[in-house]
């Protein structure tokens, strides 16, 4: 695992976004597209303004979700509400490739599978994401995989609807598709973040985020999360 600190979230979700712009070029380079999850919180939303500013093949670009809240279209907590306006808005990228997990139907389960077969046809045969885009809870969880929750058994789906958090049931990607992309990005910000971050760079299996599988793996923190890192 890498680890970047910067002095605060601004640098932080500058940096990001220069990141994931040389990924996508790499990608795009290599394979003719790039197939991106990304996930929620206000950092990333500042992360993606300055994503939009970078020179970069759009129309090889697909977005996924990592997770999503079970709201309206529209609906202010919703993640895609907040994708939809840092990039789409811009014209950077068509509708349709930015792919929404259908959270808004009444059979969430039977829109889980659906989004699972979104995936298999975006990553084709290698069912590989290029860069997933994770954050860190000050609980430990990452995407909305929660600690105790039964979705972080989950090894024979690439999605799960989970029980409610935060007031609302979640739609996430599981475990082994986090494993099995080809680069994750963690972005972390905040000192509430502190222990959780010590514990992630540790591997500490004790927290969902521990969990994901850290050798592709780059954080790019400020320093406020970084604090008890030290010089480990």
């Amino acid at each position: 695992m890498e680890i970047e600190v910067l002095a605060d979230a601004e640098s932080v979700a500058r940096r990001a976004a220069a990141f994931i712009a040389d990924a996508v070029r790499a990608a795009v380079k290599a394979r003719g597209r790039f197939v991106f999850a990304v996930s929620g919180g206000r950092t990333p939303w500042v992360m993606l303004r300055f994503l939009a500013r970078e020179d970069v093949p759009w129309q090889a670009v697909e977005i996924v979700q990592v997770d999503e809240r079970a709201a309206p279209v529209g609906h202010p907590e919703r993640n895609l509400t907040h994708l939809r306006e840092s990039l789409s808005e811009q014209s950077l990228l068509k509708p349709g490739q930015i792919h929404a997990m259908p959270v808004e139907v009444p059979d969430l389960d039977a829109a889980a599978r659906e989004y699972a077969e979104t995936l298999d046809r975006l990553t084709g045969p290698s069912g590989r994401l290029d860069l997933v885009h994770l954050g860190l809870g000050p609980d430990g969880h990452t995407a909305s995989l929660i600690p105790g929750a039964p979705e972080l058994e989950i090894r024979d789906a690439p999605v799960a609807v989970t029980g409610v958090y935060q007031g609302r049931r979640r739609m996430t990607l599981t475990l082994p598709v986090l494993d099995n992309a080809r680069r994750i990005l963690w972005v972390v910000t905040g000192d509430d973040k502190r222990e959780m971050l010590s514990r992630l760079r540790d591997g500490d299996a004790a927290i969902p985020a521990g969990r994901v599988v850290s050798g592709a793996a780059v954080v790019i923190a400020d320093r406020a999360a970084a604090a008890l890192l030290g010089n480990g």
